[in-house]
């Protein structure tokens, strides 16, 4: 959520990004900038009213005790009018506050000067491409036709359980999947991450400090007996560890990785370009996050950036990175690089992450702050990226890997597979 004197200082700067999410936000930054401005003459009332109680109440200690009861009284009436005017303001601020607080979190982050601008993802700036992408043969699957073929994943199997979009792995295809969560959670420690096992499920609190509510609540599954929410990726518990809290300086930067399922409802997805593992309402990902100096978080998402690059460097997969444009960027993110593995079969690229800096957006929601050089609180930065969401890694190695023989296994798996090749 952005911060109002940050709007204020900055408003044309603040108006002009946000064209970059093709949105005209002139209007609404001018509601915020009225909003404060009468919730700030509103508290300037309050807070002289409060004065102004608290002078009388001495003042009439005072004469009652000198004896002078009957001035202390007629001050007494006063304090009457102005109790009820402090009730009145303080009801009339707290609507005001209500009122520039629901605004405020349907502004999204402003985004970075280096974002490009544009409308779909077909206005992505690829910014780097390695690997050489393989040469199937004519009869090559797609990953969906090799899952049955070499029963490792039953897609019809899951939809009789639950439903369409609930894969069950069987066999090779479940240690597969197993050897990817522990090699991607190996890779992160090594890269000096602490690992966290956090809850699947969150509260309302948590939800909003990520920024997941209300924005996309209508793609997240709600329990709502109890008013949680099943998680759509570990980025939202990893992050709300941080809720509430203020730092030292010398404790950041915080880097944490943890592996969960993650839960979409995905709502209005079909079609080819979602099939077998293409997008799933249950799936697998080992999430990094970092939160950050602000004075070094965009130094940070390199290095983030980096760590998923030599992860698909030693899967040999072929992957490409691209610089979301505006209009294809999240909603807390200022700066999003997403990865792209190439599937051969199927002659497309799929998205397999996404690594972000939000900022201050998420820390501003959470409340999540440290103490500057000066001494002062300070919001820091948040940032997060899947390292890596497995299904369409998945899909990439059972589609780049097949021959005629059967599907190779990358060599970094080996050793946390047991076997070399799924036949």
């Amino acid at each position: 959520m952005l911060q109002v004197p940050f709007i204020r200082e900055h408003k044309v700067e603040v108006i002009k990004r946000l064209q970059k999410r093709n949105i005209d936000a002139q209007a609404i930054i001018n509601d915020v900038l009225k909003l404060d401005e009468e919730r700030r003459a509103l508290q300037a009332k309050l807070d002289n009213t409060l004065s102004e109680l608290n002078s009388i109440s001495k003042e009439i200690g005072v004469l009652f005790k000198s004896g002078e009861a009957q001035k202390a009284n007629i001050l007494k009436e006063k304090t009457t009018i102005l109790k009820e005017d402090k009730i009145s303001l303080t009801d009339a601020l707290n609507i005001k506050a209500e009122a520039l607080q629901d605004v405020l979190t349907k502004i999204p982050n402003v985004p970075h000067e280096s974002v490009p601008s544009g409308n779909t993802d077909e206005d992505n700036e690829v910014v780097f491409q390695e690997g050489i992408i393989p040469e199937l043969s004519n009869n090559a699957l797609p990953h969906w036709e090799l899952a049955k073929k070499y029963d490792i994943i039953d897609f019809e199997l899951g939809n009789k359980i639950t439903g369409a979009g609930f894969p069950v792995y069987k066999g090779k295809g479940a240690k597969l999947q197993r050897a990817l969560i522990t090699y991607f959670l190996d890779r992160n420690t090594e890269a000096g991450y602490q690992e966290v096992q956090v809850p699947h499920l969150v509260n309302e609190a948590s939800g909003f400090g990520t920024g997941q509510l209300p924005d996309k609540e209508g793609q997240m599954y709600h329990v709502t007996e109890d008013n949680l929410y099943l998680i759509p990726t570990a980025e939202v518990p990893a992050t709300n560890i941080f809720r509430g809290e203020l730092l030292k300086t010398d404790e950041l930067p915080k880097a944490i990785t943890g592996y969960t399922p993650c839960f979409r409802r995905e709502a209005g997805s079909y079609g080819a370009h979602v099939r077998g593992l293409n997008r799933l309402h249950q799936f697998d990902k080992v999430e990094i996050l970092r939160v950050e100096h602000p004075s070094r978080s965009y130094q940070a998402l390199d290095e983030m950036v980096a760590h998923v690059k030599t992860i698909l460097q030693e899967l040999k997969l072929p992957y490409r990175i691209l610089r979301l444009c505006g209009g294809d960027l999240g909603f807390t993110s200022a700066l999003t690089f997403d990865f792209e593995v190439f599937s051969t079969a199927q002659d497309r690229w799929l998205e397999i992450s996404s690594v972000s800096n939000f900022e201050s957006f998420q820390a501003n929601r959470l409340k999540l702050r440290f103490k500057n050089e000066n001494g002062k609180s300070e919001l820091a930065h948040t940032l997060n990226g899947s390292s890596l969401a497995l299904p369409r890694v998945l899909a990439g190695i059972l589609e780049n890997y097949q021959t005629e023989e059967g599907i190779k296994v990358p060599d970094v798996l080996v050793p946390y597979t047991g076997f070399s090749i799924i036949d």
